[in-house]
């Protein structure tokens, strides 16, 4: 605490704490956080002996949820390196090790160990942030331990966890998508999904379409004045009527498309629905609702007719510079 600080700006009480653990001075009396100091959390740092303490080296791996024992655990280490030891009696004394090393551990260790590489991987996969990844190990390391999901597997539970997580947290991800990286059925997957809520009693709001529209609107490269138009077209009081009961991502997508055609930016449908991982039939009928409930079906046919004779006009003047050459 800096010695000018004496009392609360606030109450004016000399009842200040110090605490150490959030580096943080606060009054006691009403609460208010007079200073608040820098504090290192991570790993410590060890002097170099050799260089006079001038070069710093970390103390160890940060700790990580992704680990199953947040990276604490020593291990004998890999059969290959083993076996590149010159002495055959330390071979033989170091393959022992790692067989005692497993087989004292706990079938719990065990399933954590596979489970969180495979969570590592189908995270990755879907390039998802590390505080996904953190939230999803913690979900899964708990219904583990309380033996909710047991009886299913481990793959369909681990995506269970990334899907609910990339919820809880607003990631336009979709259980196709989650499907095909983790190899898991989607219908396997949604089910183990909401028999987790259901028994975590997680607090998930329904996916919003406008969370896909900034991604689907990268891949399928359309102008930032597009992407605005779709989010006010979901922002409207009768296309949020279309949301029950129908997928965010095919609302998003028909909404893209709808945009793209306003602004000259025109996608086939078969490439909204690649994007979007969805049939073009369901394209087509949320195309098609959306247009009737905002009465475009006349601007739309206007612009497409627009877009004919200006390609028919291109023609014609191509044709006229081969007849000049």
């Amino acid at each position: 605490m800096s010695e000018y600080i004496k009392k609360c700006p606030e109450c004016g009480s000399v009842n200040l704490i110090h605490n150490d653990q959030k580096g943080e001075v606060h009054c006691k009396d009403c609460g208010l956080v007079v200073e608040e100091s820098m504090v290192h959390t991570g790993q410590e740092f060890l002097g170099d002996s050799s260089s006079g303490g001038e070069k710093k080296s970390r103390g160890g791996a940060p700790l990580s949820r992704q680990k199953f024992d947040k990276g604490l655990t020593t291990n004998v280490g890999g059969i290959s390196d083993i076996y590149k030891l010159n002495k055959s009696k330390k071979t033989r004394k170091f393959l022992r090790l790692k067989k005692w090393q497993e087989r004292v551990s706990t079938s719990i260790e065990r399933n954590l160990r596979l489970a969180m590489a495979e969570l590592r991987r189908v995270a990755t996969y879907l390039s998802l942030p590390n505080v996904v990844k953190d939230d999803a190990s913690r979900l899964y390391n708990y219904v583990l331990q309380r033996g909710i999901v047991r009886g299913r597997s481990m793959e369909s539970v681990i995506a269970a966890c990334i899907y609910a997580t990339c919820r809880q947290y607003s990631i336009p991800r979709t259980l196709d998508e989650v499907a095909d990286a983790s190899d898991v059925e989607r219908k396997e997957i949604g089910r183990t999904y909401r028999f987790i809520i259901r028994k975590m009693d997680l607090d998930i709001k329904p996916a919003s379409p406008k969370d896909y529209v900034p991604r689907f609107a990268s891949m399928l490269n359309l102008s930032p004045k597009s992407q605005s138009n779709a989010t006010k077209i979901l922002d409207e009081d009768i296309i949020s009527e279309l949301t029950s009961g129908r997928g965010p991502a095919g609302i998003a997508a028909a909404a893209l498309y709808v945009s793209a055609l306003l602004n000259d930016e025109k996608r086939t449908q078969r490439e909204v629905a690649d994007v979007a991982g969805i049939t073009e039939v369901t394209i087509r009928n949320r195309y098609k609702e959306m247009i009737d409930r905002m009465g475009l079906e006349d601007k739309l046919k206007k612009k497409e007719q627009e877009g004919k004779k200006k390609g028919n006009n291109e023609e014609e003047s191509d044709e006229d510079k081969d007849t000049d050459k």
